[in-house]
């Protein structure tokens, strides 16, 4: 761990920031007032005059000093709290340049450590700004690069292409359903997800699927009352493909019935990525409910790698799968690679790939691998040794030239802390191909009601903007405990949210 001096007591927002801005740079590090022997040490200066923001930063560190200065006027004073991000953004500047100085890292997202940057280039083109005022708003308030800003903008060319109204689709609600079982736990994952056979023998995974079969039924209750129009489904966990094909079929049964007007939903989605869950009956069942949106995940075409994840599925299974899956119908199949796992580098990189292209997935989506704090991988990261910087970034490169040359354009991007290289997670697709539901859950632009184990919803308000979460238990045997609890909270969040969008639009 890196241990930075600052000299000074800074709010602990600002903490916060200025320590999100080392970690780019340092595996893990952390921010002292005072303290001996520090790796580096960093003085600011700052102040506000007639709205015009100065910073400056002095970093010393093995003896060598490196010095950056920021200064930016704003047409307005702003409220407090504007004032406060704009002081914590100008900070941000001169410890990203002195740090940049030091380390001959560039940061390609400049002082962008959010998930979403497509969001912010939404919320400046709803502004009325052109695409060439965008990109110098990102240039030179938060140092984006010119690559990054050249692929915002084609994936929310993409994103208005698939769903034109994308501004408007407030008005409409999209739905997740979380399956909480997979046949086992992904050293990387942190999702809510549980190995089946065990959860099977207790009775967790009856009981369950009982509560879920209610949740919908009630949730959909509420739809139809409040004609709400649902955008998309999405079934999610876990792997909700590790159930058997009659549990499948009875859940979407109780989805069609349940949901309204399940002939104007614009797309489902089933999570199928372990490819050890498909059979031919399970695709039976998808194929009877009109339902031809999966995802079958190889993460990586190099079975050593499978075995070091715990992913306990072969390489030649997973084409096996992709092939059985699209033989027998599946005409819109997600497939998904992972950047930077254990012991993989640009040849094995390069061979997921070339077995990539053998197949033709309609939409692929490479990951860089992220240190999630709850993951086995992360606790124990000594056993697992992964692509230092340098080689991540040449892989991002790699996947980028090899969609081009295969058809595919980015549709939807989000980022992650602790993700190797500071790049990012890209979806790709081929025209006409897009998932609707990555999209809007990405851009937050609309409610995503959460049903079943683990699932969250967001309540966007359509005017505002404003965001709420809740959250149901991540653990089978709470949720069967408590799902009614959660029926009962989120109907009464939806009636608030609902009576606020009315009173708005009188």
């Amino acid at each position: 761990m890196k241990k930075i001096i600052i000299h000074e007591s800074f709010k602990q927002d600002w903490i916060n920031v200025l320590t999100h801005i080392a970690n780019l740079f340092f595996e893990d590090c952390k921010l002292y007032e005072i303290i001996e022997d520090p790796d580096l040490s960093v003085r600011f200066q700052y102040k506000m005059e007639n709205n015009v923001y100065y910073t400056a930063s002095k970093l010393e560190v093995d003896g060598k000093t490196f010095i950056s200065t920021y200064s930016k006027k704003y047409d307005t004073d702003g409220t407090e709290k504007e004032q406060n991000i704009r002081m914590k953004r100008a900070l941000s500047h001169v410890l990203l340049d002195v740090l940049e100085q030091y380390t001959g890292i560039k940061q390609h997202w400049g002082i962008l450590t959010g998930v979403r940057p497509t969001k912010l280039y939404h919320k400046l083109r709803k502004q009325g700004l052109t695409r060439k005022e965008i990109a110098e708003v990102l240039q030179t308030d938060f140092r984006v690069s010119t690559e990054k800003i050249q692929l915002l903008e084609s994936i929310v060319e993409r994103q208005l292409a698939t769903i034109p109204d994308l501004d408007e689709i407030g008005k409409e609600i999209s739905i997740y359903i979380g399956v909480p079982f997979c046949p086992t736990k992904c050293a990387y994952c942190t999702f809510p997800a549980y190995a089946i056979a065990p959860n099977r023998k207790t009775g967790r995974v009856s009981s369950f699927l009982d509560g879920l079969h209610i949740e919908m039924r009630e949730m959909g209750k509420w739809l139809k009352e409040n004609d709400m129009k649902v955008t998309s489904i999405y079934w999610g966990g876990g792997t909700p493909t590790a159930i058997e094909s009659d549990e499948m079929d009875a859940l979407y049964e109780t989805m069609f019935e349940s949901f309204p007007n399940p002939e104007s939903i614009r797309e489902i989605t089933v999570e199928a990525g372990r490819p050890d869950t498909i059979t031919p009956e399970k695709i039976e069942v998808l194929k009877k409910w009109g339902i031809d949106r999966i995802s079958v995940n190889p993460q990586s075409y190099t079975d050593e790698t499978l075995k070091a994840i715990g992913r306990h599925h072969t390489v030649q299974e997973t084409i096996d799968k992709f092939l059985l899956a699209r033989n027998l119908g599946m005409n819109n199949i997600n497939m998904d690679l992972i950047i930077g796992l254990p012991n993989e580098g640009v040849e094995e990189f390069q061979h997921s790939l070339n077995e990539t292209e053998k197949l033709q997935p309609e939409s692929l989506t490479v990951h860089t691998l992220s240190f999630k704090r709850a993951s086995e991988m992360t606790q124990n990261k000594d056993k697992y040794k992964v692509a230092d910087r340098p080689t991540v970034s040449r892989m991002m490169e790699m996947a980028q030239k090899w969609t081009r040359e295969n058809g595919y354009n980015p549709y939807y991007l989000y980022r992650q802390k602790n993700i190797l290289g500071n790049l990012e997670n890209v979806g790709y697709s081929k025209p006409g191909e897009e998932s609707i539901y990555n999209i809007v859950i990405m851009e937050e632009v609309q409610t995503i009601l959460g049903i079943g184990c683990g699932a969250a919803t967001k309540f966007v308000n359509p005017k505002t903007g404003k965001i709420t979460q809740y959250h149901n238990p991540k653990e089978p045997y709470q949720y069967i405990l408590s799902f009614e609890n959660a029926i009962e909270k989120k109907i009464e969040m939806l009636n608030d949210l609902y009576r606020v969008q009315l009173k708005n639009e009188c």
